[in-house]
């Protein structure tokens, strides 16, 4: 089995993120969005689910799997690799940080809190950018 879960590691913002302020990802049409998903699975619950929890349960909410389904679809999700976090709309295009603690539970901090400098500035954190949306 694959994973995308972090451990001790905190995600920035991406170099090209086009904004200062983390923005609530805007609904758009009928059905959310993978950022509008993974927002409201962290925003409210922070440091409950692993990355590999919120990948998957945006992927079966998005499929419309159901709850018997789910363990085989999993199984079958991780099976090959998936794109992590630095690669979430969250941290590319919308000001969130994503911070990782030694379990690999998750948790977001917008990019002008107070919170998001600490985290930037602990040396025990090991730090990735996000994912950067164009080439240089």
């Amino acid at each position: 089995m694959h994973s995308t879960n972090y451990y001790n590691t905190f995600i920035e913002i991406a170099e090209d993120s086009p904004t200062t302020r983390a923005v609530v990802p805007p609904v758009k049409g009928e059905s959310k969005s993978v950022a509008n998903l993974q927002f409201e699975l962290l925003y409210d619950h922070p440091y409950q689910y692993t990355s590999d929890d919120i990948l998957f349960e945006v992927f079966a909410i998005r499929k419309e799997v159901s709850l018997n389904d789910k363990e085989p679809a999993r199984q079958e999700f991780f099976a090959k690799g998936q794109p992590c976090f630095r690669a979430s709309p969250l941290s590319k295009r919308y000001g969130w940080g994503v911070h990782s603690n030694p379990e690999g539970k998750i948790a977001i901090f917008g990019v002008e809190t107070k919170q998001y400098q600490q985290l930037v500035g602990d040396q025990t954190l090991t730090k990735v950018k996000a994912m950067r949306s164009k080439r240089k």
